[in-house]
């Protein structure tokens, strides 16, 4: 009889830093025993599978790529297929923790339709690290994603936030494309109220990680801070 193999979510780390503070020793382990994996990106998958090491070649693994927009559910299911034959697939991100704020999601709930095992394992997410450094509600919280590029449509929607904010004491989450945070924190600035409480969590679990949770006042009269086109999550409580 044949034992159905495990769905395994596997985070990935968040930036450059030694394996061994971000990944539990067994969790690696397993790792680097598994021989067919689902990425959303297959390069950031071989650069994560080369830091753990892998029992068996690299190039010998199978990586399916996952595309958020191109993948069919049909697709999926011939990937975990596998599954069923006592095989055990790896899950895993571009950056943190699979299927959080990542398109990894889907795979998981057509595990589950599949009455497949999935097994959550324990590393990095930027959402719950900065929440946690933050000393911001984390009781009442809302992860966004990316707000608008568009300046006006961002002003609305930070405003919006805001209100939310205030109304159920919540804290608001959020993410930019690196190479923006400098006009996002800008736009923060100028369009929150002063007594605002923001924090800007960067570069988390690296070498530049930096945290600190001033109102917006505060950060209107100190130095802005040193983004480095580096991996930023934005939080606030009004």
């Amino acid at each position: 009889m044949v034992t159905t193999g495990q769905l395994h979510l596997i985070p990935v780390g968040l930036g450059d830093s030694p394996i061994e503070n971000w990944l539990p020793a067994q969790t690696q382990q397993l790792a680097q025993s598994l021989t067919l994996y689902i990425a959303e990106n297959a390069k950031t998958a071989r650069a994560f599978l080369k830091q753990v090491g892998t029992n068996t070649p690299i190039q010998e693994i199978t990586i399916h790529t996952l595309d958020k927009h191109g993948t069919s559910a049909q697709q999926i299911r011939e990937w975990l297929a596998p599954l069923k034959e006592g095989q055990h697939i790896g899950l895993v991100s571009e950056a943190g923790c699979p299927a959080v704020a990542d398109p990894g999601a889907v795979v998981v709930a057509a595990a589950h339709a599949m009455n497949i095992e999935v097994v959550p394992h324990v590393g990095p997410s930027s959402i719950l690290l900065s929440l946690m450094a933050s000393g911001l509600d984390g009781q009442q919280f809302a992860f966004h994603g990316y707000p608008p590029v568009n300046a006006a449509e961002r002003s609305k929607t930070l405003k919006d936030w805001e209100a939310n904010s205030r109304k159920h004491h919540q804290t608001q989450l959020f993410i930019e494309t690196p190479y923006r945070n400098e006009a996002l924190f800008s736009a923060l600035l100028s369009t929150l109220h002063p007594t605002t409480r923001l924090c800007i969590a960067r570069a988390l679990t690296t070498a530049d990680q930096w945290i600190c949770t001033r109102t917006v006042a505060q950060w209107a009269k100190a130095s802005p801070p040193e983004f480095n086109k580096q991996p930023t999550i934005f939080l606030f409580l009004a």
